[in-house]
């Protein structure tokens, strides 16, 4: 759910085009896999392992290199199944319309393939090398998304909230690895990493609300209440994630230390989604955005430098 690339919009006439698969090369299929978006899944994982981890890094390096590499994996072919599910409706907006199998450089019955393979092989390779529940929580991340989140887009604005959920379930697998079963902190992470996503996803929605109205998507609903419910979908989760980053343990013995950069950088989070709240407009949109995707990794790199 990264910055977006800007892209020229194309018709479905000018998709699929016959000999256009003979076109397809590694980086297309690498695209597939939204690398963009698995670099946060990796980040999020990793950091959820190295604070349940009850050894040094040195010593759990060995279980966290299969986990990363496991979780990746399914959410790698997550991201491409999802694009064979929606590759025709991807073809009609300009953000997506050069993604591989909406511009017609992958078939999607390939891309079906490929994206079951990565699917199955990670949560097969998570149960081997992370543990049962690793591997479980990882299937049922990969249903939700693709089985609730991804239809219900065209169906109702509540999308989010749903798909916020599987969103932020990597903190969970990468905690069920390192030690085998659910903590409360581990929680903690997962409604931090769910509260992030409703100000990233509205910023984006916000930026691209034509485009996913071109393509038949509801993320935000029509007319005036859509200002409403962006503005709301913005403001209450940015409210609660001050004080729900506060109860992090990620502090340990410098807990003051890092409740003090924690709430810094979640109040000003919160004015970048104040401005967008207030304004609605593109500008603020994209810079809520960029806090977006700057938040994420500071806040969770400020939680291992501090770790106890």
């Amino acid at each position: 759910m990264l910055a977006p690339e800007p892209v020229l919009a194309t018709s479905d006439a000018s998709v699929l085009r016959p000999g256009a698969f003979a076109d397809a090369t590694w980086s297309d299929y690498w695209a597939l896999t939204k690398p963009e978006v698995n670099f946060l899944i990796g980040l999020t994982t990793a950091t959820a392992f190295s604070l349940a981890s009850e050894t040094s890094m040195v010593a759990a390096w060995p279980r966290l290199v299969p986990t990363l590499a496991g979780t990746l994996l399914v959410a790698s072919g997550a991201a491409a199944l999802n694009q064979w599910l929606e590759h025709r409706f991807d073809a009609r907006m300009r953000r997506t319309a050069r993604r591989p199998i909406a511009a017609g450089r992958i078939e999607p019955n390939r891309a079906l393939a490929f994206g079951a393979a990565l699917s199955i092989v990670g949560a097969g390779y998570l149960a081997v090398a992370a543990g049962a529940l690793a591997s479980l929580l990882a299937i049922l991340t990969l249903a939700m998304y693709l089985c609730l989140y991804t239809p219900l887009k065209r169906m109702t604005p509540l999308c989010t909230l749903v798909g916020a959920v599987p969103g932020a379930m990597p903190p969970l697998i990468g905690w069920a690895a390192a030690r085998g079963h659910l903590d409360p902190d581990a929680w903690i992470l997962f409604t931090v990493v769910f509260l992030w996503q409703f100000p990233h996803f509205m910023a984006i929605a916000w930026m691209y609300r034509d485009d996913y109205q071109r393509a038949g998507y509801r993320v935000l609903p029509r007319g005036h209440i859509r200002g409403f419910l962006a503005a709301l979908q913005t403001a209450l989760p940015l409210l609660a994630l001050v004080p729900v980053t506060l109860l992090s343990m990620g502090g340990g013995q410098l807990r003051m230390l890092y409740q003090l950069g924690a709430a810094f950088l979640g109040i000003a989070f919160a004015c970048y989604g104040l401005c967008f709240v207030i304004r609605r407009s593109g500008s603020s949109a994209r810079q809520l955005l960029t806090a977006s995707i700057l938040y994420l990794p500071v806040l969770l790199t400020w939680m291992l430098l501090l770790k106890g």
